[in-house]
């Protein structure tokens, strides 16, 4: 297994959050870099390839990563750095998004297909699935890395431009995957369809495994061979802040598991005690405020 870092291909923005207080937070996040700060509070090497803009907002996200010892290889951003408000409903997150984050984009050039080509793992998460010419970009790039690409498809209402188009491109994808993690909001946005009936569909495809994640009822792990883990949320101290990030939490903590074992787990109790420690991590990191991944104190990085 190679030493260079996990590669995370897809989103970097800032979250401006609107409470219901009327107050205003604002905190750098995207799914994909949530996912590989994750990673690297995890012990995993990683870098992020993410549209940056030459903004105050895209400094800001340089810094943050930079902090937090992620590498990242900025595309250009035409129209500047995106930007996610949202509002928060029974304490769920909705969004908006700017031009920047309706138009983002990645170029596929020598030092982003570098990284790809010597990654141990490749994680994509919410990436312009429905625009035909980037995820044709993004499936050569990652051509030689069927055993090691891992997507969440992590669609949003207001960023797609064509569901249909992103839903055939996952389902073209499903049988080149490692991993496949979709969510409940996530299969009925995009095959209108219960959890459980979109992992089955995803695994006819043949995608070699789903992660399917339903919110407060915790997660679950398919294969072709059945379901191999399913564990509730776990329970800790203290009242739950803020579900943003949980689901990126839980895949950043399954691909650690993943990355440590250089395969996935073998048996349905490895991927039991996977699934438990990325539960853990999920509550965690919903008992603060933004997406960043907390780990309970009892459950360092293993």
């Amino acid at each position: 297994m190679t030493d260079a870092p996990l590669a995370v291909v897809g989103d970097a923005l800032i979250d401006e959050i609107h409470h219901e207080d009327g107050s205003v937070a604002e905190f750098v996040g995207g799914a994909a870099l949530n996912v590989a700060v994750g990673l690297s509070i995890l012990g995993i090497p990683t870098t992020l390839i993410a549209m940056v803009g030459d903004d105050a907002d895209g400094d800001r996200i340089r810094e943050y990563l930079s902090g937090r010892g992620v590498g990242l290889i900025g595309t250009p951003a035409p129209y500047g750095s995106s930007r996610g408000i949202s509002t928060r409903v029974n304490g769920e997150p909705r969004y908006v998004f700017n031009a920047a984050a309706q138009n983002r984009a990645i170029e596929f050039g020598a030092e982003v297909r570098a990284a790809i080509d010597a990654a141990p793992y490749v994680v994509t998460s919410c990436f312009p699935f429905d625009d035909a010419a980037q995820t044709a970009a993004l499936r050569a790039a990652v051509a030689r890395s069927a055993e090691r690409f891992i997507v969440d498809p992590n669609p949003r209402t207001s960023m797609m431009h064509d569901t249909g188009a992103f839903r055939a491109a996952i389902d073209d994808l499903a049988a080149d995957t490692l991993l496949l993690k979709i969510g409940e909001e996530d299969s009925a946005l995009l095959y209108d369809l219960p959890l459980e009936s979109a992992t089955a569909h995803l695994l006819n495809l043949g995608a070699g495994c789903v992660l399917a994640t339903a919110g407060a009822e915790g997660a679950s792990v398919h294969t072709p061979h059945g379901t191999m883990a399913r564990e509730p949320i776990a329970e800790l101290p203290g009242p739950i802040v803020d579900t943003m990030g949980a689901g990126d939490a839980t895949l950043a903590a399954v691909v650690a598991d993943i990355v440590r074992r250089g395969h996935l787990p073998a048996d349905a109790a490895a991927w039991s005690a996977a699934l438990r420690h990325a539960m853990l991590i999920a509550a965690a990191t919903c008992r603060g405020t933004g997406a960043l991944l907390r780990v309970p104190r009892e459950n360092s990085p293993r």
